[in-house]
């Protein structure tokens, strides 16, 4: 099947998304967030979401049928998130799926958040995801993938040992005292300063972190370093810390993306995930790939954050690849390594 018509849901964590994609093309892709109800938490609350995403799911649904035109007769299968991700938001969108699939008589693809992210890049390129190297950067996830078949076989080759990415921003963006969520506030504020301002710390780059350590990622001692920063200078200029903390990010991010690309002789590199959107990530990134020769390739901001296209992407690759559908009644997981794309 050249063009599959899919419906994806993505629910890991507080964005109850839909997506609606026919070989190629993106239909509909509607986003209903809780973020302002965890924002005065300062972070995600697992209940909340959960909650959340129960009022939404319908109405997403709906709106996302209404804006493409399609009827759920007219669909070819559905896809869902099934993890990794919080277990109680996953359970409500992997509920929705096997209840469309079992009453509609469709396929159903339960797939994989990490891979989806990857997925999405087709939705926006002629060319095909061939072999690539995909970094995957979000509020949950730092990931250094090797995808040699995006519905069939990926490698990892680094993760986070500590917070992700993405939770480092919420974190410094507290103590800034910016709000939540951090990446996009760290980023507008880093706009005004000097990313060479402070020198502060690039975790796991030493030569003994990285001979056990290669491509994993650690932010731990970097936000430590921020912090003791802000305690002995009560006349910091904040733009400069939120540009130098940044910088350090995207630094270590791109230093081990890079090495991977030249390690494994794959000259291309998907950047993926909410960070992914960072203005500044992309402007090093577009910089350092050019140096290197590599090939970059970065969704739209709009389809970096997590939405349901980009898991209608994956199962339409799925359909079109002749994957098998997933057993229905397939149940959600917490945790779940990228090498599995699409659950059995």
């Amino acid at each position: 099947m050249s063009e599959p018509l899919i419906l994806g849901i993505e629910t890991s964590c507080d964005e109850t998304a839909v997506g609606i994609v026919k070989g190629r093309k993106l239909l509909a892709n509607v986003i209903a967030s809780s973020v302002e109800e965890h924002a005065r938490f300062g972070g995600v609350v697992p209940e909340v979401a959960s909650r959340a995403h129960l009022e939404a799911m319908q109405p997403t649904i709906d709106k996302a049928l209404q804006e493409s035109g399609i009827k759920l007769k007219d669909l070819d299968a559905i896809a869902v998130t099934a993890g990794p991700g919080l277990v109680g938001a996953l359970l409500v969108g992997v509920s929705a799926a096997n209840g469309l699939a079992l009453a509609l008589n469709k396929p159903l693809y339960g797939v994989n958040h990490l891979a989806s992210h990857v997925a999405v890049d087709l939705l926006t390129h002629e060319d095909d995801v061939k072999p690539t190297i995909a970094l995957l950067v979000s509020g949950g996830h730092s990931s250094i993938l090797q995808v040699n078949d995006i519905t069939n076989e990926i490698q990892p080759l680094g993760q986070t040992i500590d917070d992700a990415a993405g939770e480092a921003f919420d974190k410094i963006a507290r103590l800034l005292k910016l709000g939540f969520p951090g990446g996009p506030l760290i980023d507008k504020e880093a706009k005004q300063g000097d990313e060479n301002a402070i020198a502060f710390p690039r975790g796991l780059t030493n030569p003994k972190d990285l001979a056990d350590h290669e491509f994993d990622f650690s932010f731990s001692g970097l936000k430590t370093a921020v912090s003791r920063y802000l305690q002995a200078t009560p006349e910091y200029v904040r733009a400069d810390v939120a540009a130098s903390f940044q910088e350090a990010i995207v630094d270590v991010l791109l230093q081990k993306s890079i090495k991977a690309c030249k390690q494994t002789g794959i000259d291309s590199l998907v950047i993926a995930g909410g960070v992914a959107a960072n203005s500044r990530l992309r402007f090093v990134a577009e910089q350092r790939c050019a140096t290197a020769g590599i090939e970059l390739r970065t969704p739209p901001p709009s389809l970096c954050t997590d939405n349901g296209a980009m898991v209608a992407a994956l199962g339409s690759l799925a359909v079109s690849a002749g994957r098998p559908p997933s057993a229905l009644g397939i149940e959600a997981a917490s945790s779940i390594s990228p090498a599995i794309p699409i659950w059995a």
